[in-house]
């Protein structure tokens, strides 16, 4: 399916019924069509920001300006939350897109509470708050001026190039130390990413963002994650080495991990596209997880464990060392915070 990762919703183990196309020629096939366009459905929380205790996770709070993921990344852990709304984990997380429209004055008015204490928002920390929907919405662009306007620092990660958009924003908070940008780049092979990711930037347009954020002064970073053994595993020298001359000054990775639907979603994308590989793919990701396709364990799931994971955690380390020399981003400031949003003269 056109810009599609995924090809079909797993049963959604919340509902009672569950809804499907099914292909009138063979009853038993479920079917799409060629194509699924994309759908907004309209919130209006009372909270916008989302409070994490999981200590692997390095920020307290973060916010989500949308819940589901044009980009369609087939490793997405974040595809099991749509399944909270009463949605499918396929294609319904990248086609029925959740927009919180108000999320903007939602965070302002926390600003304003006595009770905030400035510290670094992660944007995002679910989905990725630059998808293709924010050209439309610009939810993220409103979130930023707010942070500029009160002098809150903000950390990013991303996959998406429209974030140049914003650069009239992330240079002055850049030059405030109130926000890093974490890029993500998952692999330079643009086969692979079209299958993988299909909406994402490409793997070149990735690396000139980091350069021009580089350029700007804006701290950057390059985030490969995930690793996934026997697809792109063989690629963290190139995209480390590449990522450093476009400018980044600091890398990072996480190793996939098939967390409640998305084993079955996994290996549905194998079988469609790696069919010869499938099984070896699929039993290298169960040697990192003791013998399954995830582990929820907060000390193991995001580095794995065992000889692979060891061996992967050492490359990636020797490379960083070598094109980063184990460097890590400015620290943000939260001196700069601003209780009523007014500048001071002094």
């Amino acid at each position: 399916m056109k810009g599609r990762s995924s090809n079909y919703n797993p049963p959604n183990k919340y509902l009672d019924l569950n809804y499907d196309f099914i292909n009138e020629d063979h009853i038993d096939e479920k079917y799409y069509g060629d194509s699924i366009d994309t759908k907004y459905i309209y919130e209006n929380p009372k909270k916008i920001l989302s409070k994490n205790d999981s200590p692997d996770v390095p920020f307290t709070f973060s916010i989500n300006p949308y819940q589901g993921c044009e980009h369609g990344c087939v490793y997405c852990y974040a595809r099991n939350s749509h399944t909270y709304w009463g949605l499918g984990a396929g294609l319904d997380f990248e086609s029925r897109i959740i927009v919180k429209r108000n999320a903007p004055e939602l965070l302002e008015k926390t600003f304003l509470s006595k009770a905030w204490k400035p510290q670094t928002i992660a944007l995002s920390g679910n989905t990725d708050c630059y998808q293709p929907s924010e050209r439309k919405f610009e939810i993220t662009r409103r979130i930023l001026q707010i942070c500029l306007k009160y002098g809150n620092p903000i950390g990013i990660i991303t996959k998406n190039a429209l974030l140049l958009r914003d650069l009239d924003i992330l240079t002055p908070m850049a030059k405030e130390q109130l926000v890093k940008v974490f890029f993500t780049i998952t692999t330079l092979d643009e086969e692979l990413r079209r299958k993988m990711e299909p909406r994402t930037s490409t793997s070149i347009t990735k690396l000139k963002v980091i350069e021009k954020l580089a350029g700007q002064n804006i701290p950057v970073g390059v985030m490969m994650g995930p690793i996934i053994p026997g697809l792109n595993d063989h690629e963290i020298e190139n995209i480390l080495s590449s990522a450093a001359k476009a400018g980044a000054s600091e890398a990072s990775y996480t190793m996939i991990r098939l967390n409640g639907q998305l084993n079955l979603l996994f290996e549905n994308w194998l079988e469609r596209h790696f069919p010869e590989r499938k099984e070896k793919i699929l039993n290298k990701v169960k040697s990192l997880h003791a013998g399954k396709l995830n582990d929820s364990n907060w000390s193991r799931r995001m580095r794995g464990e065992g000889k692979l994971a060891d061996m992967v955690s050492k490359l990636f380390k020797l490379h960083r060392s070598r094109y980063f020399n184990n460097n890590s981003l400015v620290e943000l400031r939260t001196d700069r915070f601003r209780r009523n949003g007014n500048l001071s003269l002094f």
